[in-house]
């Protein structure tokens, strides 16, 4: 039977006085912060105008946890070739996802706008209600959002497309968002299978496209980096903007056997006598320790897809002249509904996963590597949140904003550059919808080093102190009603102020 956090966690308990003031929802944007761009830029990068632009290679991973990455902390699975661009770039510690479920995050990358603001709150196709009816979204991106395709295509950049897409098909498709190459982009959030030829009859809105002429035992991961490779070898000798989105580590859970084979006996040798699950919020499970054997091989193919692009840019001339990113979409994949049977992957200390808006539901890894322009093995614990990676990467490459784009996101230059100034935020969440975590619709604002929790169904709150509780043990609410009533407040005055759609009460149940 899952135990009890409370009793399991070793995180201190002791809170601390965070004092703290909330600024008016109405100004959160980050175009302040977007205006110092062309001076920061010349100064960071060191080249005049006439320079050639950097390319920019975007890595998203599908679900990849926080503690996913041996530099992120894992001891189970092996990451040498990401960490390694840790090693030469700078790595977000308190970095989110806009959304604990993935195209409501890919879209605040495509636009640098919130969810909420954007109405896609939900992974397209998730249409589940309990006691309240889910919230209306949206089931594509509008075609007269301006995306960061666009952006670097206007900017005369070749710009690709490769992998999961996610938000919306036929028409909706990232051919339509500014992206002139596309390859491997399906109807669905994950593939039919991971083997050539990603085909399953029973599936076949999840069947991957594009992908003729493999060979048996072909496998996803690599066959997405060897189409990223012919990309680069392509527009090698033109500014380029490659977005290569795996499917990995989405379920459905497959690999190798020689590479499964290796975490098997690993996973074998781990010490016994440690609950595997433990109970979240009485209506799930969480993995508590990373031991999945074919999880670990998944995780293990990105890492080498990470090795074979960064030495392919080395071999083509590219290793300096191209701004590495690589972040995840949302949490791990922690948190099953129900007892006893928790996700693949474990996010501890962080609590829940993939679903859920704890911390181990929306941090994940965020790591920018380019080389000679930024510092090496930067470590920052300056806050980040998914869309300001459109604001960020158009700042690096000297584009300049577009007037009105980013009302959500901010630029990350300054960090990224290693300023040591004070970086205060205020994060808010969106996510009325139910999953298959075992969560219920929700929302959450992290101010300082507080986040609130709210529940839609019942109007209750939590509060937590993540400089004391990292995994949101203890909560403080009760002993501090000012601070917990202060941010509910606030939150409220956001999702007015997006137009954030809320759940509803069902005709056929009462209201809490």
């Amino acid at each position: 039977m899952p135990g009890d956090r409370s009793q399991e966690s070793g995180v201190r308990r002791q809170t601390l006085d965070v004092r703290w003031q909330l600024p008016d929802p109405s100004r959160t944007s980050g175009l302040s912060l977007l205006a110092s761009g062309i001076s920061l830029l010349i100064s960071l990068a060191g080249c005049g105008p006439a320079e050639r632009p950097p390319n920019v290679l975007l890595v998203i991973v599908d679900d990849l946890g926080w503690r996913d990455l041996g530099v992120y902390g894992s001891t189970f699975y092996e990451t040498p070739a990401i960490d390694a661009l840790a090693a030469e770039g700078v790595r977000f510690t308190q970095f989110y996802a806009a959304s604990p479920v993935c195209s409501p995050t890919r879209a605040s990358i495509m636009t640098g706008k919130h969810p909420a603001r954007l109405r896609i709150t939900n992974w397209i196709g998730g249409e589940q209600d309990g006691l309240l009816r889910q919230a209306e979204y949206e089931r594509q991106l509008p075609l007269e959002e301006y995306t960061i395709g666009e952006a670097f295509r206007d900017a005369g950049y070749a710009t690709g497309y490769i992998g999961k897409w996610h938000l919306g098909v036929g028409a909706y498709m990232p051919d339509a968002q500014g992206f002139q190459t596309t390859v491997a982009v399906n109807e669905a959030g994950q593939p039919s299978t991971y083997f050539y030829p990603y085909q399953n009859a029973r599936t076949p809105q999840m069947d991957v496209p594009d992908l003729e002429g493999g060979a048996d035992g072909e496998y996803l991961t690599d066959r997405l980096t060897d189409e990223a490779l012919a990309f680069i070898d392509a527009h090698a000798s033109e500014p380029f903007f490659l977005v290569l989105s795996h499917y990995a580590v989405h379920t459905p859970l497959q690999a190798p056997e020689e590479q499964v084979a290796k975490y098997r006996d690993r996973a074998e040798g781990l010490a016994e006598g440690m609950s595997a699950t433990i109970s979240e919020s009485g209506r799930g499970s969480t993995t508590l320790r990373q031991e999945h054997p074919v999880y670990a091989a998944m995780v293990e193919s990105v890492d080498r897809s990470v090795a074979r692009l960064t030495a392919r840019l080395d071999e083509r001339g590219l290793g300096g002249r191209t701004i590495v990113v690589l972040v995840s979409d949302n949490g791990g994949l922690s948190t099953i509904a129900g007892e006893g049977r928790g996700g693949p992957t474990s996010n501890e200390p962080l609590r829940a996963g993939k679903g859920w808006l704890y911390e181990g539901g929306i941090r994940i890894p965020f790591i920018v590597r380019w080389r000679d322009r930024l510092p090496s093995g930067l470590v920052t614990a300056a806050p980040g949140v998914t869309m300001d990676l459109f604001p960020t990467l158009l700042e690096l490459a000297g584009l300049p904003p577009r007037p009105g784009q980013h009302v959500d996101g901010v630029s990350l230059t300054r960090v990224l550059a290693g300023s040591a100034e004070p970086f205060p935020r205020t994060l808010p969440w969106h996510f009325p919808h139910y999953h298959g975590s075992g969560n219920v619709p929700s929302g959450a604002v992290r101010a300082g080093n507080l986040k609130l929790v709210e529940w839609f169904e019942t109007g209750e709150v939590e509060l937590y102190d993540l400089a004391a509780d990292s995994g949101e043990t203890v909560d403080v609410a009760p002993v501090r009603p000012a601070e917990a009533d202060s941010l509910r407040a606030w939150l409220m005055a956001w999702r007015n102020l997006v137009g954030a759609a809320m759940p509803t009460v069902r005709p056929d149940s009462q209201a809490p």
